[in-house]
């Protein structure tokens, strides 16, 4: 791995630090110096290549964004009528709840920020505008808005329960928004 400056992979080693460092100490946590260690780069290159933290962690949050609509795009890209969407739909909070405890942490992160601060409220109404997306190919603009917010729902009450909830109940809330 090159470590000079000739590291093309230097931004983005930096950005995925910083979506590490969140994930295990929070946003409150997070600083220049814990996220140039965890990526293996000079404290230097923290100011090189970002002009502060807070761009620091628009950009990480961007590129995790990008990473879970990529999720919604390759379950819902394929299924060619209204059940297998709704299957697609259930397999996807299925994967989301018993994935990466890090994109869970990651995604309540982003929320808090979102609801104190208008530059993230504006990055998670786009991601969720771009998750809307991929649900309008199967189901109506409302149904959409309403089966993000169950994904969402689901996702989270499936992955912090201590028992959690079956694929047929998840099949079940999903088929209850999108009969008609």
């Amino acid at each position: 791995m090159a470590t000079g400056h000739t590291d093309p992979r230097r931004r983005e080693r930096i950005v995925e630090a910083t979506l590490d460092v969140i994930a295990e100490v929070g946003v409150a946590g997070v600083s220049h110096r814990k996220i140039a260690a965890r990526a293996g780069v000079p404290l230097g290159s923290m100011t090189y290549h970002f002009s502060g933290i807070d761009a620091l962690l628009r950009e990480a949050f961007r590129s995790f964004t990008d990473h879970i609509v990529a999720l919604f795009d390759e379950h819902l890209a394929a299924p060619a009528d209204r059940d297998e969407a709704r299957e697609a739909v259930a397999d996807l909070v299925h994967i989301l709840s018993e994935g990466s405890r890090r994109d869970l942490v990651l995604t309540q992160e982003l929320y808090t920020l979102a609801a104190r601060r208008p530059v993230y409220r504006a990055l998670t109404h786009e991601w969720m505008g771009r998750s809307r997306v991929h649900l309008e190919r199967h189901f109506d603009p409302d149904t959409a808005r309403q089966l993000d917010a169950l994904i969402e729902g689901l996702t989270l009450h499936r992955a912090l329960a201590e028992e959690p909830h079956d694929r047929a109940l998840t099949l079940e809330a999903i088929s209850r928004i999108t009969s008609t």
